[in-house]
């Protein structure tokens, strides 16, 4: 990684790495096949939910997939010696992915470079930093995403996970109730049963201060046999409260693993509230989330002499879609425990 992080940053075509094309007098281009993977796998690192989700490297701007749809019910009974003539149908289904062009711009000047004690290795520390962020920024707008949104500019590139859901999905409103295991039982009601029999592959997601309120809740019981009880509830297998970082599973209430997803948008359920005190949790497959990333990743470094810096600009372009609605369970309005 630090070979191509010194690649994509270095001055002049004779540094530049193999299949890149679109080069400029001062450096860069798009990065080939083999180094945009590992620089998106880089991103990626530092999310939550690309490890689990359905992570698409897209080769056009806009792709089609098909999906494929059985239904329930498909056997009947059979008479002894007799072709009925019924044949049942497989129902295809096309969705599509469009990407959209991102940007990250920063830049460092000379004396940034001179006066500090990394010396020229705080260019690729820099640089690394910046994918780093690239990751964190590009997993925000693909589950916040809301093109009607004006305030923030990131935000209202295209529509993310969550607003997709919310068009087409099982929504529950909980009306500014909290979290616990009643939040779990009405969800997993709200699931069609047919999906019920992957019960293994389901997954609850939830912002970090609802997975806090949860965890508190089983840790605050006053009996130790009852919490002992609670505990084995709420999917944990001992008193002790599992803890980690960002994104750990934190039990699995009726079965189902509880993730927890740092970025996830919080708001006001209580419109007489000064702060946001509310959030979603969503109950789906993982790779029922589809993230489409256009594999060419374009990176440029040019120096400016009448500013006496050094600017770099990454371009990608990234999309989000949900292969089934049908298999996802938003419950919207769960407050904060005060």
């Amino acid at each position: 990684m630090d070979e191509l992080l010194e690649k994509v940053i270095v001055t002049g075509a004779d540094g530049l790495p193999a299949g890149s094309s679109a080069v400029n007098a001062a450096g860069g281009g798009i990065l080939g096949p083999k180094q945009a993977d590992r620089f998106i796998d880089y991103m990626w690192d530092s999310t939550t939910l690309a490890g689990q989700v359905n992570t698409i490297r897209m080769r056009e701007t806009e792709q089609e997939f098909e999906t494929i749809g059985v239904g329930t019910r498909l056997m009947r009974l059979a008479t002894e010696a007799v072709d009925d003539g019924v044949n049942v149908g497989v129902a295809f289904t096309k969705i599509s992915i469009t990407t959209k062009k991102l940007r990250l711009d920063y830049e460092l000047s000379s004396e940034s470079l001179e006066d500090n004690l990394e010396g020229e290795a705080l260019e690729d520390h820099i640089a690394r930093l910046m994918a780093n962020q690239a990751g964190v920024d590009l997993e925000d707008v693909s589950i916040n995403g809301d093109t009607t949104l004006t305030a923030d500019p990131l935000l209202k590139a295209f529509d993310g996970w969550n607003k997709r859901a919310k068009n087409g999905g099982h929504v529950l409103d909980l009306a500014g109730d909290t979290i616990d295991r009643g939040v779990f039982h009405k969800a997993l009601k709200q699931m069609p049963r047919k999906y019920m029999v992957r019960r293994p592959d389901l997954r609850f997601f939830v912002g970090s201060n609802h997975i806090q309120d949860w965890l508190f809740s089983v840790q605050t019981v006053t009996n130790e046999f009852v919490q002992v009880e609670a505990a084995a509830a709420a999917g944990l297998n001992s008193t002790t409260v599992p803890d980690g970082p960002a994104g750990f599973n934190a039990g699995a209430p009726f079965g189902v693993p509880l993730v927890e997803v740092p970025l996830f948008l919080t708001y006001d359920t209580d419109p007489t509230a000064t702060t946001e005190n509310g959030g979603d949790l969503w109950l789906t497959f993982p790779k029922n989330l589809m993230w489409g990333v256009k594999r060419e990743i374009q990176v440029f470094r040019e120096f400016k002499p009448k500013k006496d810096t050094i600017e770099y600009t990454m371009y990608t372009r990234v999309g989000t879609q949900i292969e089934n609605k049908d298999a996802f369970v938003v419950v919207t309005n769960i407050a904060y425990e005060p």
